[in-house]
């Protein structure tokens, strides 16, 4: 017996969190890095936030440039390019309930994937980046776990 095939391997996914500007972009970075090809990944926000500089540094470290990430929300990318995806993964509850209302007009999969806003960290420069390796580090465990099958599956 077969699972659906969308929620298996989806050809399309969005990461959605609360500004698109920590969470979403770098897991979206993080899968996209995993699967160039395979995959259609794309991020957005409930609202527009800016990009935080504190992201961008963690994701150097790993060799990933986000640099160039314009935080949108789910609006924005609905018109520029329509909301065409088999995956909605919400990282904030704010993402989770904006996810759960497209899907009434929208045919997508959400989970949620509880995240925590390193935004929030205090201390000086290294423990505030070590909360956002920390962020980083659950998500790449969390998108190595859920796409590991379809990385198997294709090759």
């Amino acid at each position: 017996m077969e699972a659906p095939p969308r929620a298996r391997n989806p050809q399309a996914v969005l990461f959605a969190c609360g500004l698109n500007s920590v969470r979403s972009p770098m897991a979206a970075s993080l899968l996209q890095q995993m699967f160039p090809q395979g995959l259609y990944v794309r991020s957005a926000g409930v609202k527009k936030g800016e990009l935080d500089p504190f992201a961008v540094a963690v994701m150097a470290e790993l060799g990933q440039d986000i640099s160039g990430h314009k935080p949108i929300t789910f609006e924005e990318l609905e018109d520029w390019e329509g909301l065409n995806f088999d995956l909605i993964i919400t990282l904030s509850p704010e993402a989770h309930h904006k996810a759960l209302e497209l899907t009434r007009t929208h045919a997508a999969d959400v989970e949620y994937w509880p995240t925590p806003d390193p935004t929030d960290a205090e201390g000086n420069r290294e423990q505030k980046l070590a909360a956002y390796r920390d962020v980083c580090d659950g998500l790449l465990m969390r998108i190595r776990r859920r796409f590991a099958k379809a990385g198997a599956a294709s090759g």
